[in-house]
């Protein structure tokens, strides 16, 4: 089992009820946050006598709290046919074992997580829950899903439904789709805090051979092909990679934070420091 994914809103939280994630919001409960006049803050329980005492000016004090809210966590997950790529390790796995720990980590401290298959239209798999057994919903959902199709577009569409109070939402996919789906996406979410999770392997980038046969296949188109690899061609490669991925993380940062890239396997611990580091 993954360890515990800790994470953070960007910002104060604003979730329907009490939870772990630092709000706006101030009372007599939470906290401690700072002292105010008593008229900033009418609460005759919350009188601070000492500071009320040493007061210059002879006026009340009080106490002021931070209160914490919960919120809701949300995947979409791109299921075009080009996420089933097995290379250095299987794409679908990756996803599925993100997803399960998020899922579960989320509910563990009081908050929802659901779950979006996003292909050429979206699908709402697991409704936002704080219920127990939402990890188990969530891993049994997309162990029925087989990535198919040549279309992402639903991710756009997912955004656009997450409405009302702001939320996390990790976007996760291989992010091999056209400029104008990804600029959906992210102008969608403005609003929410946006995690984007590229799914990624090394397959296609390091591990190609400097020169030698070797065979590609389509997943979105169908198609397989032998190509010679030689070093100019593999250089080519590499640098329509570096663009892709830097053309990803301009989009990504003008909306917040940068991509996480998940190759290989999957490590919660190096995935909260991921959360934790860009949510300042």
């Amino acid at each position: 089992m993954s360890p515990d994914i800790v994470y953070r809103l960007r910002g104060p939280a604003a979730g329907p009820g009490p939870g772990a994630h630092r709000a706006r919001d101030t009372g007599g409960l939470g906290t401690f946050r700072d002292q105010v006049p008593f008229w900033r803050h009418p609460d005759a329980r919350r009188i601070d006598l000492r500071a009320t005492l040493r007061d210059p000016f002879e006026g009340t004090v009080v106490r002021r709290f931070e209160q914490s809210r919960a919120l809701e966590v949300w995947a979409l997950v791109d299921v075009s046919a080009s996420m089933r790529f097995r290379g250095e390790g299987e794409a679908w796995a990756l996803v599925t074992e993100l997803c399960t720990a998020l899922a579960r980590s989320a509910t563990r401290i009081g908050d929802a997580f659901g779950l979006v298959a996003c292909g050429a239209r979206a699908e709402t798999l697991v409704p936002a829950s704080r219920r127990r057994g939402t990890a188990e919903a969530v891993a049994d959902a997309l162990a029925a899903v087989v990535p198919g199709g040549a279309s992402a577009a639903g991710l756009a569409q997912a955004a656009a439904g997450l409405s009302g109070r702001r939320k996390l939402v990790l976007a996760i996919s291989d992010f091999r789709v056209p400029a104008s789906v990804l600029a959906g996406l992210f102008e969608a979410l403005q609003g929410h805090d946006v995690v984007p999770v590229a799914i990624e392997d090394g397959a296609l980038d390091a591990g190609l051979p400097a020169f030698g046969l070797i065979e590609l296949e389509d997943l979105e188109g169908g198609g397989r092909r032998r190509v010679l690899m030689r070093p100019s061609l593999r250089a080519r490669w590499l640098a329509r990679e570096a663009e892709r991925r830097e053309a990803l993380r301009r989009l990504a940062l003008r909306h917040g934070r940068p991509p996480y890239r998940l190759a290989g396997r999957f490590d919660g611990d190096d995935f909260s420091r991921h959360l934790l580091g860009t949510a300042a």
